[in-house]
């Protein structure tokens, strides 16, 4: 009898800390009433996504500081959730070179993408990052954090210019032709950590 009762209470306990029957409530709440990607940054106001998946425990931690930034920043900032296990959003993820998560892209109030924070963020960070944006600043130097770019014409990727060039006195010279491929296969894949 007593195994029962300690066995019931243990079900409703997990029950409960799983968010009773909406599992991953901040999460799920966040996701159903974010805007579309598309009018969220047509709507000149600046905007965080976020790239989760209901399993992602770090994504889940980080629900219920996301919930309060939307609700605090209500109006003045765009908050976007989107799911990388749902096809519908898998261009975006593809857009966006999603191959972690959580990832956050951040978008300036005309829509221009200004920086990505990849990995798990405190609160306190995510306020951080979130007046950046609305207040049009630089955003904070943490780790994870920094602007992104896209590859400019002709393939090559302005942020690798000089991964390859020598060092001061070794002597070595950087490929005459830019050398983009040759580069990004001597650097070889990136990683997102």
């Amino acid at each position: 009898m007593l195994l029962a009762a300690v066995a019931a209470l243990l079900a409703l306990l997990l029950f409960w800390w799983r968010g009773g029957l909406h599992p991953g409530a901040p999460l799920e709440r966040l996701a159903r009433q974010s805007p579309e990607l598309d009018i969220a940054l047509a709507d000149g106001r600046p905007t965080l996504v976020e790239f989760y998946a209901d399993w992602c425990e770090a994504c889940r931690a980080m629900a219920p500081a996301m919930e309060t930034i939307e609700r605090s920043h209500h109006g003045a900032l765009d908050v976007v959730l989107l799911n990388v296990d749902n096809p519908r959003w898998q261009p975006q993820v593809e857009l966006y070179d999603v191959n972690g998560i959580p990832q956050l892209e951040l978008f300036d109030a005309a829509g221009q993408s200004v920086g990505r924070s990849i990995g798990a963020r405190q609160p306190a960070e995510l306020e951080a990052l979130t007046t950046a944006l609305i207040e049009g600043k630089p955003l904070p130097p943490l780790a994870g954090v920094g602007p992104t770019s896209r590859l400019a014409s002709g393939g090559s990727n302005p942020d690798l210019a000089g991964a390859n060039d020598a060092a001061p006195g070794n002597g070595a010279s950087p490929p005459a032709d830019g050398g983009s491929k040759d580069r990004q296969a001597a650097i070889g894949p990136r990683s997102h950590g």
